[in-house]
């Protein structure tokens, strides 16, 4: 089913509001503001908007060291994640997890992760969970392509494979794992032909197109929910900036860049949306003035906030 009307213009606002995030905060980082590191998920918000766009609030969500762009489609609160990037006590982790732990339980948002598939198998669990409490929840697991080559990846599809598990794999293939192409890490040049291998269904998605993902999602999403076991999508993306914020990238061919930049997720959107009159040109910069008017205000709300006291260090951590 086509998402329509107000469906796209969620859509746009949710990927508008990604990237405006993502630009601010490569801003602060380069102006020295944020600690620890960042890696932005510009150019890949289609896919974050489009799969979150067909879940529930108590539907849950792993994801990864790019995980802003998630964080913020199902539902995450940007004054919450802003200060958490500055390490105010005010943040979703108390200012001690920063860019890659952030989590919100009661969205379902079940952690960021700085652990290459570390999410993997926290999805399975949290299908698993679903369906003993004969809930229809559904997880989705956000990973890229380098998790694909990981033992989780293999571990956590064959075991919801043989539970039929209600949970959905999806790869956001930027095609590269840090400065690793595709091409040289693995033979296939397609992830989700390994779904075979565990006899669950693989599609391959345009992750650049929010309309094709949402549509994509919806079936895997209603399989998941409806008892028939998890699905394996991979969509197809790039990472218009270095792997993190001060990599130059100098390994990938600008000629490749320039390509991938003509296919920018939010300019299709934005142009087939004026192109059908679901939305006008004052409508879509209205909604971008919003978005920068919630971003400053979360960056208010971040800079007033007080930094965790000393004492606070051990406060909320796990020992073995």
């Amino acid at each position: 089913m086509v998402p329509k009307g107000e469906d796209l213009r969620g859509l746009l606002r949710t990927m508008i509001t990604i990237r405006a995030f993502e630009l601010k905060v490569a801003e602060l980082f380069a102006a020295g503001k944020l600690p620890g590191s960042v890696h932005s998920y510009v150019g890949q918000e289609a896919i974050a908007a489009g799969i979150c766009a067909v879940l529930r609030e108590d539907d849950y969500i792993t994801s990864t060291h790019r995980g802003h762009g998630h964080l913020i489609a199902k539902g995450g609160d940007l004054k919450r994640m802003m200060a958490e990037l500055y390490g105010r006590r005010t943040g979703y982790c108390k200012g001690k997890g920063g860019s890659m732990h952030i989590a919100d339980l009661d969205l379902g948002i079940l952690g960021a992760n700085g652990i290459v598939g570390g999410g993997i198998n926290i999805a399975v669990g949290a299908a698993f969970s679903a369906q003993y409490r004969g809930t229809d929840q559904v997880a989705v697991c956000f990973f890229g392509d380098g998790a694909a080559n990981q033992s989780t990846f293999h571990e956590g599809i064959n075991l919801a494979s043989i539970w039929d598990l209600p949970v959905v794999f999806v790869c956001e293939n930027n095609m590269y794992g840090v400065s690793m192409s595709q091409r040289h890490s693995m033979k296939v040049s397609d992830i989700a032909d390994r779904a075979a291998a565990y006899a669950i269904p693989g599609a391959v998605v345009d992750g650049n197109d929010a309309v094709a993902v949402c549509e994509a999602a919806r079936e895997a999403v209603q399989r998941a929910r409806t008892g028939k076991g998890p699905t394996l999508l991979e969509c197809k993306t790039y990472r218009m900036r270095g792997h993190f914020e001060g990599d130059r990238a100098a390994y990938r061919d600008p000629g490749e860049v320039e390509q991938w930049a003509k296919k920018d997720p939010i300019k299709s959107l934005r142009e087939s949306l004026l192109e059908t009159e679901t939305l006008s040109q004052f409508e879509i910069e209205e909604m971008e003035r919003e978005v920068k008017g919630r971003l400053e205000e979360a960056i208010r709300f971040a800079e007033a906030s007080p930094f965790p006291a000393p004492e606070e260090t051990l406060e909320d951590v796990c020992s073995p």
